[in-house]
């Protein structure tokens, strides 16, 4: 039977003969299962005594004990001075039983005791948590700091946790904690805009001339351009066609002593452009990365009368700004901001507007998982009509009188996020397509028609040793499986062969 047995008797009581000790001894633990389970309270109820290695707990008896029975010595050991009071003392982290009797048999004391690491500082218990991990804890002004390296993403927000709870909500928990090996995270981003216009236009413009020479003029105008002048020294007209390509059908007629011009400019387009930018980009986990293709352009600011004017720079085109977190399992938590803009002259000529188009949002998806952001849809129309009144409102006689115009832009943008989980490769395994590559000599140009002597992406030259040189044994299996390798291929090139197409360039 795995028990210790502890025999306590008070200094004045009358000694007991062996025999009757044994009787009671076996008394005692007969009726110690039965009656410790009405008497104590049970281990399933949480009721347990728990205690801290080193730690100590006094036990006040109501009557005068005979036996002390421990199921696991290692764990807790017991210490009498009296015959109505037992010391319990921690010894390592475990469970175990205490049974306590007196000499009739009744059970005095009945429980089960647990025994835990005692977890003073966070350190301890942090280092108890998470043993792969080393967290330093700094506590400064009321907060506390934790710095270091984890293992895994999940570990930083449990350590964070953990802390929070073992100091209170009422102290700041600041976690600094970065992976040990920084996982890095690819994004893929495809950004497609199609921009369509549509525009009609109509217009009518009339000018005079007045050559009668009499007592009474007048003049007759009007339009939206200046399509033709006159030379007076020359008796002539002369007309322009429109600036922004329209089509002009112009003449001059004689009317009431005056020569009349008039000129129809007609104008239809319709244009559609598509825009394709796909830009990658990588970045560790939890920093933040940017992108831009297009340009800056310069613009005035005025500091005021004693400063002056400075230069500054606002940048357009398609930009891209990401911060990708690696969460368990190789889940990311993605936060993307992606920007489309572009000039704009419309407002002013010299100094241009800024169209821009933005979206951010913060998604959640595996590695190779694509999310598209969709409905950037912009449509923009304008109808403009210039007339005389009255006689723009005839029946087609009043088209003469009226010019209208009608412009519609319709743009769409679809963006498509894919990020994947990437890792470093050895240098050795990138081929470039320069790689292998040699232009053509002077022979192979003029005879042979070449425009390049070798194989692009072929395997570039590596690092040797000098010829002749030993081979030092380096430990290791790889190193003892390439080293005939290298040796043989480094001979190869001292004696002249051929082993492929080696990089760089010649004439």
């Amino acid at each position: 039977m795995n028990a210790y047995q502890m025999l306590a008797r008070h200094k004045a009581a009358r000694p007991l003969a062996a025999p009757a000790i044994a009787l009671g001894l076996a008394l005692a633990m007969v009726a110690a299962p039965t009656t410790a389970l009405n008497a104590a309270p049970a281990a399933d109820q949480d009721n347990a005594i728990l205690m801290s290695v080193g730690g100590s707990k006094v036990v006040n008896l109501p009557a005068k004990m005979s036996d002390v029975v421990i199921a696991n010595p290692d764990v807790v050991d017991v210490h009498v001075r009296t015959n109505n009071q037992l010391y319990l003392i921690a010894k390592k982290p475990g469970e175990t039983t205490v049974f306590v009797t007196a000499g009739n048999g009744k059970v005095l004391f009945s429980g089960t005791v647990r025994v835990g690491n005692n977890l003073t500082t966070i350190d301890d218990m942090l280092r108890l948590a998470m043993p792969g991990a080393n967290i330093a804890v700094n506590k400064m002004n009321g907060m506390v700091l934790l710095t270091g390296t984890i293992k895994a993403p999940e570990d930083a927000a449990e350590a964070e946790r953990l802390t929070q709870a073992f100091v209170g909500k009422d102290v700041t928990v600041v976690s600094r904690l970065l992976m040990a090996t920084p996982l890095q995270v690819m994004l893929q981003v495809k950004i497609a805009e199609v921009s369509k216009d549509v525009g009609h236009k109509i217009g009518t413009n009339f000018t005079s001339q007045d050559n009668s020479g009499g007592k009474l003029g007048g003049v007759i105008g009007g339009g939206s351009r200046d399509f033709a002048s006159y030379d007076s020294a020359n008796n002539s007209w002369s007309f322009t066609t429109p600036v922004d390509g329209s089509y002009s059908l112009g003449g001059v007629a004689r009317l009431f002593g005056m020569d009349i011009a008039g000129a129809l400019d007609l104008a239809e387009s319709s244009g559609l452009a598509s825009t394709l930018a796909q830009p990658n980009l990588t970045a560790l986990s939890g920093e933040t990365a940017s992108f831009l293709a297009g340009g800056e352009y310069p613009y005035t600011v005025n500091n005021g009368p004693s400063s002056g004017n400075s230069i500054q720079f606002k940048q357009y085109g398609v930009q891209l700004a990401f911060t990708p977190t690696v969460l368990a399992d190789g889940r990311i938590s993605l936060r993307v901001r992606p920007t489309v803009s572009s000039l704009d002259f419309s407002v002013s000529s010299s100094v241009p507007a800024l169209k821009s188009r933005t979206a951010e949002t913060t998604v959640e998806l595996g590695s190779g998982q694509a999310f598209m952001i969709a409905g950037l849809l912009n449509n923009e129309a304008a109808n403009n009509v210039n007339k005389v009144p009255g006689l723009g409102n005839v029946p087609i006689l009043g088209s003469l009188f009226k010019s209208r115009s009608f412009q519609r832009n319709e743009t769409e943008l679809v963006i498509v996020v894919t990020p994947y989980l990437v890792k470093p490769v050895n240098a050795s395994d990138i081929r470039l397509p320069t790689d292998g590559f040699r232009n053509a000599n002077v022979g192979q140009g003029l005879f042979l028609q070449q425009m390049h002597d070798g194989v692009s992406g072929a395997q570039p030259n590596m690092p040797t040793r000098a010829p002749g040189s030993p081979v030092a044994p380096t430990p290791g299996p790889q190193a003892s499986i390439a080293a005939p390798a290298l040796a043989a291929r480094d001979e190869d090139r001292s004696s002249g062969k051929s082993g492929g197409a080696t990089p760089g360039f010649s004439f």
